[in-house]
């Protein structure tokens, strides 16, 4: 009786070790192609979410990137739908694996075109020409701009009540999702993700990425008092950038607490 206890003890314990052990990373290579006339697609941008890691198609549409198995890997392309896959062992077993990617149908908005009737005087014009109603202030003694709204009196006050009280929202919102926030940092790191980062405006990418919504996005930045016009108008590497700033004095001032 004592000698299958210790047996099961020791299994027990072998499959627990077994359980913490980071899984193994290979080398997975496939190619893309275009899913309505099977040609290669060059230049796909291919991410690891799991890993954190970049790279893209060459110009016969293969790639190699690092997995593992049950990693998700992101495709991206513009004017294509983007896609996600899990990676399965047969993946590895075979190097010829195709990802069809699907071209997007675009329907053109209507456009309506505002003329700007200039007088040539330059007091006249420049009261009528339309302006960016974003604005950055810089604090002495830190090492960051920040982006502070509406040019109002108020908007000075509001940069320094962010820094100096977190709203409980922006606490909650990065206390949530621990683990995704660390991957702010490796992806800053890897170009072939803020390559494709400075190319996108959708949020997609970094939704996906950081595994949370886009709403929740925006109420981290609008509680950094980023104006509008910011959220709205950025790229998706610029808005990396902007998160992670706030993430960064948001933990600074947590330990201060």
């Amino acid at each position: 009786m004592r000698a299958l206890l210790t047996l099961f003890l020791l299994i027990s314990t072998t499959a627990i070790f077994a359980q913490d052990e980071e899984p193994e990373l290979q080398p997975l290579k496939a190619v893309v192609v275009n899913a309505q006339t099977e040609k290669a697609m060059e230049s796909v941008h291919v991410v690891n979410l799991t890993q954190v890691i970049g790279t893209i198609t060459d110009q016969n549409g293969e790639f190699t990137v690092s997995a593992a198995v049950d990693d998700i890997i992101y495709f991206s392309f513009l004017g294509f739908k983007s896609q996600k896959i899990r990676v399965t062992n047969d993946m590895f077993k075979f190097e010829n694996t195709q990802i069809a990617l699907t071209e997007l149908a675009y329907a053109l908005e209507e456009v309506i075109v505002k003329p700007y009737q200039l007088t040539g005087y330059l007091e006249i014009d420049v009261k009528n020409y339309p302006i960016n109603n974003s604005y950055q202030y810089s604090i002495s003694g830190l090492s960051v701009s920040y982006e502070g709204g509406n040019k109002n009196p108020s908007a000075v006050t509001k940069v320094l009540g962010a820094i100096l009280n977190p709203a409980d929202l922006l606490r909650n919102l990065f206390g949530k999702q621990p683990n995704q926030m660390r991957k702010l940092r490796k992806m800053k790191e890897d170009d072939q993700i803020r390559d494709l980062l400075a190319s996108k405006f959708d949020r997609e990418t970094l939704t996906e990425l950081l595994q949370i919504e886009k709403v929740d996005i925006e109420d981290i930045l609008n509680n950094c008092n980023y104006s509008k016009s910011f959220i709205t108008t950025a790229n998706d590497l610029q808005i990396l950038d902007a998160v992670s700033s706030c993430y960064e004095e948001f933990k600074v001032l947590n330990r201060k607490k």
